[in-house]
Parts: C-alpha cells; sequence; structure tokens
C-alpha cells in the first residue's frame, strides 16, 4: 500500500512523527503541497492523508488508484464529497480532537481584552513601572468576567466546553443552539437577535453555504454594539471582515478576536489588519503538542479500521 502524505508540516513540524504508518505500507511524506503539484504527488498511491489541500473531481480522475482519504482535521470542506462517493473514495475526518485546546484559546482572547497582561508586561519591560511614581498603574480599562454575559452561536463540543469555562468564571451563558446538550447543561437558548446585550459573543458553528458571512454589518448592528467583544475560533468566513474592520474602526463593535481568517495564510491586505480592537492569531488553537499528538493518533486509528474494514469517523 502507498501512502501519500500531502501537507505535513502543519501537523508534524518536527516535533512528532509519522513513522507509525510504515506499518501500513510505504510511506512519502511532503511537508507542503502546491495546486500544481498534487496529481503528480498522489500518483498511484492507495492512500492520502492531508490538511487543507483541495481533492477536486479532476484530481480523484487523474489518480483512478486513490481509496482513502484521511483528513488531518475536523473540516472537511476542501474536499468534493460528491466526487469522492462517485469514486468510490472513502474520506475520514477526526472530530473532538481540539476541545479543550480551542475553548482554552477563546479565554485567551477574551482575557486579552479584560486583562491586557501583553501590553503591561510589556509596559513594564519599557522601564513604565520602574519609573511609576505609584506601586501600580494600568493604561488601559481592566474588567471582570463574573457577572459579565457570553452568547454561543453553536453548542458542540467545544461551545460547551466553552460554557463550562464561562461559568467558572461567574459568566451569564445563553446560546442559540436549541441542542438536547445545552438542555442538558441548562443553558438558556435565544434566538439570533436574543444574542442582543451580551458582553461577549463566540462563535463556534461551522461553516456552511448558509451561514457564510452571516455575521456582517447588518447582522452585527442587531446583536451586538459598542461594549460588545466578538471572538471567533470556528472558521474566518462566518464574519464579513469587511464590515467587521469598519463597524470597529466607527466604534459600533468594542472589539473582535479571532484565531481564524476567510483566507488563509492571512492577505496583505486584509481589512482586519488595519481594524482598531481587533486580536488575531494564526490559527493556533488546535496547535498545542497534545492536541496534536492526539489528533494523529485519531488518524492513525482511522487509518487502521478503514484497512480492517470497519471504518470509523466517516464523512464521505
Amino acid at each position: 500500500m502507498k501512502i501519500t502524505i500531502l501537507d505535513g508540516h502543519a501537523l508534524n513540524p518536527g516535533d512528532l512523527s509519522y513513522k507509525s504508518f510504515e506499518r501500513f505500507g510505504a510511506v512519502f511524506v511532503y511537508p507542503r503541497t502546491e495546486e500544481k503539484d498534487v496529481i503528480t504527488r498522489i500518483g498511484d498511491s492507495d492512500v492520502v492523508i492531508m490538511n487543507k489541500i483541495k481533492i477536486t473531481e479532476d484530481i480523484l480522475k487523474a489518480c483512478p488508484s486513490l481509496k482513502y482519504i484521511g483528513i488531518q482535521a475536523t473540516g472537511y470542506n476542501v474536499v468534493d464529497l460528491d466526487a469522492c462517493r462517485k469514486h468510490n473514495v472513502t474520506v475520514t475526518n477526526v472530530p473532538s480532537y481540539s476541545t479543550a485546546a480551542v475553548a482554552q484559546h477563546v479565554f485567551a482572547l477574551i482575557t486579552a481584552f479584560t486583562n491586557r497582561v501583553t501590553e503591561h508586561s510589556e509596559s513594564v519591560f519599557k522601564g513604565q513601572w520602574t519609573s511609576s511614581p505609584d506601586f501600580c498603574y494600568w493604561n488601559a480599562p481592566l474588567a471582570e468576567l463574573d457577572g459579565k454575559k457570553l452568547g454561543i452561536a453553536g453548542y458542540g463540543n467545544i461551545g460547551s466546553r466553552v460554557a463550562k469555562i464561562a461559568r467558572a468564571f461567574g459568566m451569564d451563558v445563553v446560546t442559540v443552539n436549541k441542542s438536547q446538550r445545552a438542555q442538558d447543561d441548562n443553558v438558556r437558548a435565544v434566538g439570533l437577535e436574543g444574542l442582543k446585550g451580551c458582553d461577549f459573543i463566540s462563535l463556534h458553528c461551522p461553516l456552511t453555504k448558509d451561514n457564510e458571512e452571516m455575521f456582517n454589518k447588518d447582522l452585527l448592528s442587531k446583536i451586538a454594539g459598542p461594549e460588545t467583544i466578538l471572538i471567533n475560533t470556528a472558521r474566518g468566513g462566518l464574519v464579513n471582515e469587511k464590515d467587521l474592520a469598519d463597524m470597529l474602526n466607527n466604534g459600533q463593535l468594542k472589539g473582535y478576536g479571532a484565531d481564524v481568517v476567510k483566507e488563509e495564510p492571512m492577505r496583505a491586505d486584509n481589512p482586519l489588519l488595519k481594524a482598531k480592537n481587533c486580536i488575531l492569531t494564526p490559527h493556533i488553537a488546535w496547535a498545542p503538542l497534545e492536541t496534536r499528538k492526539r489528533l494523529l493518533d485519531i488518524v492513525i486509528n482511522n487509518l487502521d479500521s478503514w484497512i480492517k474494514g470497519s471504518p470509523v469517523n466517516v464523512v464521505s
């Protein structure tokens, strides 16, 4: 069996090992693969392991030996699932591996706005404390999370973990998802417009054709305001980035903290780069070592289960 890993650097920049795949067959690892090289590199492979490489009908036609695609991520919108079904190619993903890490990152973004740790640490190392006439100072308003209201859009594994952490901080939590999980957690479900009045709104829904750029100026003007901070660790495409930048610069939104943008890597002309009160991280919420180890173990188990005839985590 020939196994080709097309963009191995994302999951394993050198601190993990793909050696475990060798028990299944010959393994070929490419740190990155450009679109023009995808067909050549897949070639006569039986198995492809990938993260963000687009797999299209044309690629499947050109690579008839391909029988299995293992996505090293939860999202699978980069793969044409209809074409995979047509060509009898099994596709698996990895759900739920990053719940703890992403929920943790949500609060790293939230507390970046409320505690301003980085800015104050930088001021200390620039000498502001040593030259201060007082025993303390603060350069920006600080805030407690206790008593603040958090709205969660999407109440799956990550959304529910965020809710639990928020409650530990003493926050009031509502969700727009009326799932059984939310009911079991006694989290109050509201409609989208019920998010009005939230101090923070955190996005945790998958990106679909129906909700692409749903969080735009029209919606945000109804549910958010000058004291609202929007957090996005889900998908950049959920928001209209131009609208967000305008609202931030005009004071219609207090802040935006995101780990994702619509086009990654981020373009130099992304309007968020010139927006006020905007905190961006380069899609790292999923990237702690422990999280990536868990992900790799599941990817290997997915392939092993498929080989044994009992595939798991199948999306097509």
